[in-house]
Order: C-alpha cells, then structure tokens, then sequence
C-alpha cells in the first residue's frame, strides 16, 4: 500500500463483527438505493482532501463513517475501515464490497501502488461529480414529458370512467342509435369500468416482469440493439454513453493505466450492450497490435470526430487530454440535444393528449347532436 496503517484500536470490534456481517448486506440491500453515486461523490471527495492534509486512511475513514448521515453509509465505511485495520488495503476492502465496481477499486489499486492514491480519489470525485450532474440533465430533459404522459393517462382514465358513463345514460334514456366511433369509446369505458384493478395487477405484472428481464443477458443485447434504432431519441441514448465512456477513459489514462485495460475496466462498468461488445472486440484488437485508431473505425457506433481525435492521441501520446476533451464537446452537445428532445416531446404528447381527449368529445357529442335536432 502507498499508505502504511498502524494496528491500533478498536481490534476487539473488528473482531466482533463477523457474526452480524450478513444482517448488514441485507440492511444494505433491502432499505434503500445502494451505495448511490451522490454518496460516492461525497465520500471519494472527503476521502482525498484528508488524504491530501497528510491525515492517515484509518482515520481519514473514520472521520468520514461520522458524517454519514445515513445509517447504512455510516455502516459501509465502518466496514471498510475495519478491514483495513484487519490488513486489508484499501483496494481489497472495496473489491470484497459489492457496492463498488471494478472500475473503482481498480484505480484505487493503481493509486496505492504509485503512491497516489489521494490524487486518484480526487479523480474519483470529479467521475462521479459529472456523472451525477449528466443524470441531473437526464432527469431534467425527460421529467416534464413523464409528467405530461401521466397527466394525459389520468385525465383519458377519469373521462372514461366517468364523463363517458354519464352520455351513455342519456342516450341509453332517449334511445338514440350510437355511431360506430361512440359505441367503440363507450366500450373502452366499459372496459376501464369492470376491469380497472385487473388493468392494475397487469401492469403490475409487467413490471415485475421487466425488473426480471433486465437481469438477464438476451434482454440487454436486444434493448440496447432497439435503443439505437429509435428516430432522434436513439442518437440521444448513444451520446448519453459515449460521455460515460470518454470520462471513465479519460480518468483512467489520467492515472497512468494502460489504454487497453482501460477499456476493460470501462466495459465492465458501462451495461449498454453496443458499447461493451465493441470494446471487447477493440480490446482483442488492440492486443494483437492495431492501432488505437483503426480499430474503433471499425465501429459504427463511434463517430468520425472520436476517430480523427483518437488518432491525433496516439501520434502526440496525448491519450487523456483528447479523451478529456472528447468528454467535454460531448456533454455540450447532450445538453443541446437534451432540450431539443424535450420541446419536441413536449409538443408531441401535448398534440397526443389533445387528439384522444378530442376523439371522447367528438364522440360524444355526435350523438346529443342527434339528439338536439329530433327535439326541435
């Protein structure tokens, strides 16, 4: 290790704690999000500022397990504290952790064997910093059209459990001969009527159903081959990880690691089916001695810019600079792209809302037009 801990305290509660290791995965697995990013950011950020003052990892971990403010973080960096007491480096704490990737503790590895370690949890903190301002423009660019598409579902939903019953009574009472659009609207009511906690269990249903798939191998290969394919939104979802890509790249040859491992590392953290089969085949490629350029080229999924920019790195071995940079134009381009999307799908779902809720009132009032005239 770069850093040398001394066995001091707190050995007979290191000792003590094996018998309640399985109650604390499952409290960490079932209450709550896992180890979650904004976390991460807070704990890599405190963790190299006290390295950075020349405070020792024992107790720089200890510090920061008392300004958790939640119980499970506070537990996770005891827990890692206490193997490094125990003798363990940082490195095998995390890797014996399932809330931390490979893509961590690897670079946490590469630190403590070149004595850099408070450097690269800086790098760290700047990862998860970006990641978790990309997922607040996420969030920000798909949130008002959820709530719009919500919206239209409960408004479609009332009018049919509701307005749509009230016509039919009238025209049930006036014995009016229904057109063919008013007898399908009625029929939907009917439907949301008698069948609405069976419509929920079956939504229900596919949701747990979905939640199951996405465990699975076969379902990521054909979402992320579909995701592509979307008009607008599939270019979107393709920047989205080729940002992940160039940032995780851009910090791991920013400490000195290898690009080919690099790329391992990077595949092994980012679960989007395109991107990983492509990197496995470029890292093959790469090993059998073809230039860095060549073989992303190869891909469609990386544009002509990443490829001009890749083979400007390996002549000038500017290798992080240019994946920096890469990162950078990326993120600009995915907050333009982000609003376009969004006004476009505002637009879209307003257009969607006002057809269906224009179809119930036209059909309707086709009928009470009926209606009018045979009381005139």
């Amino acid at each position: 290790m770069g850093l040398k801990i001394s066995n001091t305290s707190g050995t007979t509660t290191v000792k003590s704690k094996s018998n309640g290791d399985s109650i604390f995965n499952r409290e960490i697995n079932l209450f709550g999000s896992r180890f979650s990013n904004k976390s991460k950011e807070e704990f890599y950020g405190e963790l190299s500022i006290l390295l950075h003052s020349g405070v020792n990892l024992k107790t720089a971990l200890d510090l920061i397990s008392g300004m958790q403010k939640k119980k499970k973080d506070q537990k996770l960096v005891e827990r890692i504290a206490h193997d490094i007491v125990d003798g363990k480096s940082l490195f095998e704490a995390l890797k014996s952790n399932d809330h931390f990737t490979s893509y961590e503790y690897q670079a946490i590895k590469i630190g403590e064997r070149t004595g850099q370690l408070a450097k690269i949890t800086e790098d760290l903190r700047e990862f998860f910093a970006r990641k978790n301002e990309l997922k607040r423009q996420l969030i920000s660019s798909l949130s008002y059209p959820i709530i719009v598409l919500f919206t239209a579902i409960l408004v479609v939903f009332f009018m049919l459990r509701y307005v749509v019953p009230m016509f039919e009574d009238i025209f049930k009472q006036n014995r009016i001969e229904l057109p063919w659009l008013t007898r399908q609207i009625v029929k939907l009511s009917k439907l949301a009527d008698g069948n609405g906690l069976v419509i929920l269990m079956i939504l229900l249903l596919m949701i747990a159903g979905f939640k199951w798939l996405s465990k699975t191998n076969w379902y990521h290969r054909i979402i992320g081959k579909i995701q592509l394919k979307i008009p607008v939104l599939g270019q979107y979802l393709k920047k989205v990880y080729l940002i992940q890509f160039t940032q995780a790249m851009a910090l791991l040859t920013n400490a000195r690691i290898p690009v080919v491992n690099g790329i391992g590392l990077t595949r092994e953290m980012i679960h989007f089916y395109p991107l990983e089969s492509s990197l496995k085949v470029i890292e093959h490629d790469i090993i059998q001695g073809e230039k860095l350029n060549d073989v992303f080229a190869k891909h469609s999924l990386f544009d002509k810019k990443m490829i001009a920019l890749l083979k400007v790195a390996e002549e000038t071995n500017q290798t992080e600079f240019i994946f920096q940079k890469l990162y950078d134009q990326y993120s600009s381009e995915l907050k333009y792209k982000g609003q376009i999307i969004t006004n476009v799908f505002n637009f879209l779902l307003t257009l969607v809302v006002g057809i269906i809720v224009g179809v119930i009132l036209v059909a309707m009032y086709m009928p009470m037009f009926k209606l009018s005239s045979l009381i005139g």
